[in-house]
């Protein structure tokens, strides 16, 4: 089965230095980064390997992992515009 891969650097590109800035510099995003990475991981083993789960269960993973997902986005959009208001 084709599975999309849905790390953040291959969802935001663009972010790639808010990404790392952060992980480095701001504990609350690591930790997300971290939570929002296993579950990626788990969500993609599952499907890549078809393994039998309820649909509830993986629907509520990839609900959490856009919960996450906006979240972290959010903290990367407030880095960038505190960056702009720097220069």
């Amino acid at each position: 089965m084709h599975v999309e891969h849905h790390d953040l650097h291959h969802e935001f590109p663009e972010m790639h230095d808010a990404i790392a800035s952060l992980r480095n510099g701001n504990p609350m995003f690591a930790r997300l980064f971290a939570t929002y990475h296993r579950l990626t991981g788990k969500v993609e083993d599952l499907e890549e390997h078809d393994m039998p789960v309820d649909d509830f269960t993986i629907e509520d993973m990839k609900k959490q992992r856009v919960k996450l997902k906006d979240d972290l986005y959010h903290m990367m959009l407030a880095y960038r515009a505190g960056q702009q208001s720097v220069k």
